[in-house]
């Protein structure tokens, strides 16, 4: 398979999952086309100068992919595998993910083909700046409002409020989430999709009748997500027996001290490589070890046709976007795994977004247990909504939230249709 192809493989996984929940909604052929493709692609090149003094050319794309709800809502990643199909598979399920939490916002997802390790801070700055400069016409807090996801943080997010605000001749904080707390960021934000992560997982053990201290989990993936989900389920009573990042992948079946194992963390330079009180084993047998959970947190489309098979995990929760793909879903269905998809299971970074851009545009700020709690709610929610649906079709957790998500937009996309074409009557 040519690496061209696997690069397309998270797009078409949308299109296929779509496609399942367009046809049991009945949905209108032209509504249909709409709703696949982005409303828009903007792709900008620019350079800057290197701390050496050359200068280097990137290339930065932000897809817009539906504002029938609201702005767009979208994280930016910095990554030299990011491409244009990536990026339009990304942008559509923020827009499902918004809609399957009720959250007012559409989809959206950008990125920068660069690879932020071998950059400097000053180099990465201008690289923002740049690139915030390019799209100053399409961000905005009533239009498009980025945030950070892979090779991005808190400091590009301030880089890239800076430049606007700049470009605008005011502060504007809402132009974009996941900030620093002191440039208007949100209580709850960095910890806030594993902890959402974590609250849906507790809910399928509990649908599964599994009691969490009785449990065990699998997380593939030790960076933000990854990380806070495996302390929030450690702290209610889980036992964590594998975890992996890039550089390794370790297994004790008596379980893992989560929080020793992020103080070696932070104090090896970000990686779990030689953690001492584990045996390491091979990343991909991670996911095949005989677990209650496996969590996949890390890239997308690890679980295909070609290893489904081998996952003996009864519940999968996609904290990362797109892990399995669509050709796996009906070997994992076949086996009765129970999978929680992502649009769904890893929306805590969203919603608590979301608050975010409340709180800078109200010009409030929340109080930790204020977030928590409304991101509880709001998930839960969610969570009985997808299963309801669920039951109500005979389909699995997915498709039930594509139907979910699909209907909403939909509607309302046609009631916006249905106003735009509304003839317009002279006053007299």
């Amino acid at each position: 398979m040519s690496a061209e192809i696997i690069k397309q493989n998270p797009f078409q996984s949308m299109i296929d999952r779509f496609n399942i929940a367009a046809d049991i909604l009945k949905l209108d052929e032209s509504i249909r086309q709409k709703l696949q493709r982005p409303e828009k692609q903007i792709v900008v090149n620019f350079s800057i100068t290197l701390d050496n003094g050359s200068e280097q050319n990137f290339e930065g794309y932000r897809v817009i992919h539906n504002t029938a709800l609201g702005p767009s809502k979208g994280g930016i990643r910095y990554d030299n595998a990011v491409n244009l199909d990536e990026v339009k598979a990304l942008a559509a399920w923020m827009t499902w993910k918004s809609a399957v939490t009720g959250i007012p916002f559409g989809g959206a997802k950008g990125g920068i083909i660069c690879d932020p390790k071998t950059l400097s801070k000053t180099e990465l700055e201008r690289i923002t700046r740049a690139y915030t400069k390019a799209l100053a016409d399409i961000f905005g807090p009533e239009k498009d409002v980025p945030a950070p996801d892979m090779g991005t943080g808190p400091d590009e997010m301030g880089w890239l409020m800076d430049e606007f605000s700049l470009v605008h001749g005011k502060t504007i904080h809402a132009v974009v989430t996941g900030k620093h707390l002191h440039s208007g960021g949100s209580l709850g934000r960095v910890e806030a999709t594993g902890r959402g992560v974590s609250i849906i997982t507790l809910l399928a053990l509990e649908k599964l009748k599994i009691r969490p201290a009785r449990s065990t989990a699998a997380i593939q993936g030790f960076g933000n997500v990854g990380l806070h989900s495996a302390l929030f389920l450690y702290e209610k009573g889980v036992k964590i027996v594998a975890v992996s990042d890039v550089s390794e992948a370790f297994f004790n079946p008596d379980g893992i001290n989560i929080p020793e194992l992020i103080l070696y963390y932070n104090l090896n330079n970000k990686t779990i490589k030689g953690y001492p009180n584990s045996v390491a084993i091979k990343h991909e047998e991670l996911l095949f070890l005989d677990v209650d959970v496996l969590i996949p947190a890390a890239k997308e489309d690890v679980i295909t046709k070609k290893n489904a098979n081998d996952v003996r995990a009864k519940i999968i929760i996609e904290a990362a976007n797109g892990p399995v793909s669509s050709d796996a879903d009906e070997i994992l269905q076949g086996k009765n795994v129970l999978v929680v998809p992502d649009i769904l299971a890893n929306a805590g970074g969203v919603t608590v977004s979301y608050f975010e851009w409340l709180q800078n545009s109200l010009l409030e700020s929340w109080r930790i247990h204020q977030i928590n709690k409304r991101l509880e709610d709001i998930l839960e929610k969610g969570f009985e909504t997808v299963f309801r649906v669920s039951a109500k079709y005979d389909v699995s957790p997915r498709i039930a939230a594509y139907i979910i998500a699909l209907k909403k937009v939909a509607e309302t996309q046609s009631v916006k249709e249905v106003a735009l074409e509304a003839p317009k009557f002279k006053q007299n």
